[in-house]
């Protein structure tokens, strides 16, 4: 017979996304509602060299059919990254003083490669039964799969983990802003009413431009885009893409976009003019909120770019403010959030919405793997 759960349970979450430069692990207790303690978290880089492996690959994903094809290189990238995560995972609890057997479940979310929700079609590279031998402990996987096999985007999925966050913050409606590879919004109002989905472009376009054209791997703190005049053509070439008109709930892949419009610009105008494209995207959810937010919040790598943050304060208009001055982490809220929603997978929990990903009804998700610690 199996065992009930406790009421609250210590959860790691592992989270790698659509970024590639590597593991973010964080950890939480929670009872997968209201009650959340945030715990130790760290960050564990992949070498330059494995972020070539998993850029080279992407050229693989596009003969994937069905979610659990691993075409050409992708079984090998799969199996590396899935021990890349094992390593984290062990490395992270030696740092910590932590057991394995004092981790009741992993969130694992894998990397995102292809994300084709029309197609009812998202792949996050990842083996968890793989990841739950390794470290001992149960693994909660795949949690995008059954929305987007129902219908629904599959994504964003963190938004029910800002409705928990949200119940300490008095300014409500609020929103939070994750800029990772991509962005998207939370719009959480009074009575814990949600609406989410990606609003456009985070990182992935910038770090793409910024390796491309100068071998660095991403612009820190925004200064090649501080240094840069921001093209208005381009912008608006950028800009006229259907996505921004379409009406929620709605998606990205990580290469949703592409550069061809910053053709023959200095690498400085083309940081600056995609940190333009991801701010002015991510002004244009408020289209489709209810209320305007009365303070937004902002997480993910986007929190470090002080050039992004000052431009989403002048087009908001309106207190634009990072994780960390409400007491959180820009840095983990994601890993947090995989663990969170691993526990509300364990109790049958909703971790999506028809407001938050389409779905048609609210339902639960993931694929649990069993650590036999």
């Amino acid at each position: 017979m199996t065992k009930p759960l406790r009421s609250k349970l210590r959860a790691l979450g592992l989270m790698s996304g659509t970024s590639m430069d590597g593991i973010d692990v964080a950890m939480i207790t929670t009872d997968g509602q209201g009650s959340v303690v945030r715990g130790a978290s760290g960050a564990f880089p992949y070498p330059p060299e494995f972020q070539a492996r998993l850029r080279e690959g992407l050229e693989e994903v596009k003969a994937i059919l069905a979610g659990s094809e691993r075409p050409g290189v992708l079984a090998d990238l799969e199996r590396d990254l899935t021990e890349r995560h094992g390593a984290a995972v062990r490395q992270f609890l030696q740092q910590h003083g932590i057991a394995p057997a004092a981790i009741d479940v992993i969130g694992f979310h894998g990397q995102t490669v292809l994300h084709k929700p029309e197609a009812k079609l998202t792949v996050q590279l990842g083996d968890g039964q793989r990841l739950a031998d390794l470290t001992g402990i149960d693994v909660v996987y795949d949690m995008r799969a059954a929305d987007v096999a129902a219908g629904g985007q599959g994504a964003p999925l963190v938004p029910v983990y800002h409705q928990a966050l949200a119940g300490e913050q008095p300014e409500r409606p609020l929103a939070f802003v994750n800029i990772g590879g991509v962005a998207n919004v939370t719009w959480v109002g009074q009575g814990d009413d949600l609406l989410a989905f990606d609003a456009g472009p985070g990182n992935a376009l910038i770090d793409d431009w910024v390796r491309t054209k100068s071998g660095k791997p991403w612009d820190e703190g925004g200064r090649l885009a501080a240094a840069g005049r921001l093209n208005d053509a381009a912008l608006a070439q950028l800009l006229a893409a259907p996505y921004f008109g379409a009406p929620p709930p709605k998606s990205l892949d990580r290469n949703a976009f592409d550069a061809a419009a910053l053709h023959g610009l200095s690498l400085e105008d083309g940081a600056a003019t995609l940190t333009a494209f991801t701010a002015v995207a991510v002004s244009k959810a408020l289209a489709h909120f209810p209320t305007p937010p009365n303070l937004w919040i902002v997480a993910g790598g986007g929190a470090k770019n002080l050039t992004m943050m000052a431009m989403l304060g002048k087009i908001i208009q309106a207190p634009v403010v990072t994780a960390e001055s409400l007491g959180l982490s820009s840095a983990s809220l994601e890993a947090e959030a995989w663990a969170y929603l691993a526990v509300r997978s364990l109790r049958g929990l909703p971790l999506t919405f028809p407001k938050t990903t389409g779905a048609p009804a609210a339902m639960t998700g993931g694929v649990l793997a069993r650590g036999g610690k």
